[in-house]
């Protein structure tokens, strides 16, 4: 039953009831949900039987438990450690099932079996939810952990440096703790869903012994029929939502170098709910001149028929719905080389660092251009990966907008030998008509939140499509009548070509909505001036808007930009709070603890 239904329905509640249960429930995401889920089914059973309290008895726990950890960057960890929490279920077990960010590290002491699901974030990171137990695993708080059974399961990208290299960390510290590996650590990439399912069922079969042996285990128990059921159900990445594109409009004008577009889907009676801060998963298809021109290459028919799975397509179909083919891996071009057997190939593929950066300017169609090879339609669909849906931060809030949800999307473009080359969702998003079909689901980011007390001031820092988000924010903030100081620091190339949104700015300025708007056109002057350099700027400002508790925000370009602004803002804290470099470092770090200062970049 939806909560919208029960105002309709003769119900045990009072109308004030129901509208609490409306407001909280509205703010959950689906792995709190399915824990309010266990604790309420729980709760009515100790009720039933006349029993005071929620906290259940040594005597009445199960004796099978097992608790899983995940920490996630983009939902594929959590997503796996639901997964395997329901398979745990139904084998009778108790499942603690907790994020990495919500963990007591002082339990850890206390487990004897414990499942982690990790991803890597950036170049070696952990993910936001996983810092703090990733940081007291490498403190001398960390405790001795002799009675502690585990096993890691890896996520990351191969394409990256330090693959997997958070799981690699979280195995090591708590094999160094005196902790037992129940399996190997295993290293996922992109492609995870068979590894993934492998060690599911490996690991809780080699968990078995010990767990059958805790007869007085501790548990937080989300155990029941229902507890997972509202992870499992709505539309996910593995059963997204076939939503309509109403409009894909160019942001940009005529002669900006770059073309930016406000993309609006409708997401009709799918009671898909999302909150300001999240992101849309959004599965793509490839464009067909790009796999027309593939075909040509190769010598290969596009009516082949193929196996994909259990399934029989044409090699057109494969490449079109199935096969990514505009971000390369460092697999593929290796095995490229081994059928090629080009010279320079394969001694670049010996290279990591060559390999990397040819992996990251270059797409399929380059490989097989480049260095020629004869191939058959199996041999080549075999080598490449899986189509993997693209994540945008949503730039609406649905206070605002109701059953739709807009993006804003750069069209990824580059030149190679004359050939222009499209990032493939970008060029699926920015070709897409009026009622044009999008598999699309909801990715909650609950380390990207606007304060709980509508009262704190909030500082966001959102260049180019980084302004996504903040446009959600604001939205959010009119329609609830917030009118807290708020401040919005954007940049992008020109004024008058590429500032994103700008009569919705100027209302929400001259409305009083938005108390301050600092602006950084970088090329229309002689000297490029960027956001950071407004930061420093305003610096005074800024640090009087910390010190009263503001809440900092951060969307954009990781590689540059992100760390561009930390130490625009370590600056700050140095110059106008009088902190040395290591009190600004640990000043922020407070604040991120804190929830303060939070980051969404890619």
């Amino acid at each position: 039953m939806l909560l919208k239904e029960l105002s309709s329905l003769t119900s045990p509640l009072s109308e004030a009831q129901t509208e609490k249960l409306k407001q909280l429930t509205s703010e959950l995401n689906a792995v709190q949900l399915a824990w309010v889920s266990g604790y309420l089914s729980a709760t009515a059973e100790q009720g039933a039987q006349g029993q005071a309290g929620v906290a259940l008895s040594a005597e009445s726990k199960p004796a099978q438990t097992v608790t899983v950890l995940y920490g996630s960057q983009t939902g594929n960890g959590r997503g796996i450690a639901a997964e395997l929490a329901a398979k745990a279920q139904a084998l009778g077990y108790g499942v603690n099932l907790v994020s990495m960010g919500d963990y007591k590290v002082r339990q850890l002491k206390q487990e004897t079996l414990l499942l982690a699901v990790v991803s890597t974030h950036g170049e070696g990171e952990a993910p936001d939810d996983a810092i703090e137990l990733h940081k007291f695993l490498s403190s001398k708080r960390a405790p001795k952990l002799d009675n502690l059974h585990f096993s890691v399961l890896a996520l990351g990208d191969s394409s990256y440096e330090f693959f997997c290299q958070t799981g690699k960390d979280f195995d090591e510290k708590f094999t160094a703790l005196g902790a037992t590996a129940l399996l190997p650590m295993v290293e996922c990439d992109v492609d995870y869903e068979a590894a993934a399912e492998q060690w599911q069922n490996e690991v809780l079969e080699a968990a078995k012994p010990f767990i059958q042996n805790e007869a007085s285990a501790s548990v937080v128990s989300i155990a029941g029929n229902s507890a997972l059921s509202a992870v499992q159900s709505g539309f996910t990445k593995q059963k997204p939502y076939t939503a309509e594109v109403l409009v894909s409009q160019k942001l940009t004008g005529r002669d900006s170098d770059r073309d930016v577009r406000h993309v609006e889907i409708e997401l009709g009676e799918s009671g898909i709910h999302y909150q300001a801060g999240d992101a849309l998963g959004v599965w793509f298809t490839n464009n067909e001149a790009l796999v027309d021109n593939i075909l040509t290459q190769l010598n290969l028919s596009a009516d082949e028929s193929i196996t994909l799975g259990d399934k029989a397509v044409t090699l057109k179909q494969a490449l079109t719905d199935n096969k990514e083919l505009t971000q390369l891996n460092p697999n593929t071009v290796k095995a490229w080389a081994a059928l090629s057997q080009n010279a320079s190939l394969l001694t670049l593929c010996e290279d990591k660092a060559q390999l990397r950066q040819y992996v990251i300017n270059h797409q399929v169609i380059d490989l097989i251009s480049q260095y020629p090879a004869t191939v058959t339609a199996v041999e080549f669909v075999d080598l490449l990966r899986g189509i993997t849906p693209r994540l945008y931060s949503i730039a609406s809030s649905q206070s605002e907008v109701e059953s739709e949800v807009h993006l804003t999307v750069a069209l990824v473009e580059e030149e190679h030998d004359g050939q222009a080359r499209f990032g493939g969702a970008s060029q699926f998003l920015a070709s897409a008509n009026e009622g044009t079909q999008v598999k699309v689901y909801v990715e909650p980011n609950n380390h990207f939140r606007l304060p709980d007390n509508p009262d704190t001031p909030v500082i966001m820092i959102g260049p180019g499509t980084g302004v996504a988000p903040f446009r959600a924010f604001m939205q959010e903030r009119t329609a609830q009548g917030v009118s807290s100081d708020s401040w919005l620091f954007f940049g992008n190339p020109h004024f008058e070509q590429d500032f994103l949104y700008q009569v919705e700015w100027q209302q929400y300025l001259n409305a009083g909505e938005l108390t301050r708007l600092d602006l950084a056109f970088s090329r229309d002057q002689a000297h490029k001036v960027y956001v950071q350099h407004k930061i420093i700027e305003q610096g005074e400002d800024l640090w009087q808007w910390l010190n009263q508790g503001a809440h900092l925000y951060i969307c954009g370009d990781a590689e540059r930009m992100a760390k561009d602004v930390h130490q625009a803002l370590i600056d700050v804290a140095m110059t106008h709070g009088e902190l040395s470099l290591e009190q600004a470092t640990a000043y922020f770090e407070t604040l991120r603890t804190d929830k303060r200062y939070q980051k969404d970049v890619y």
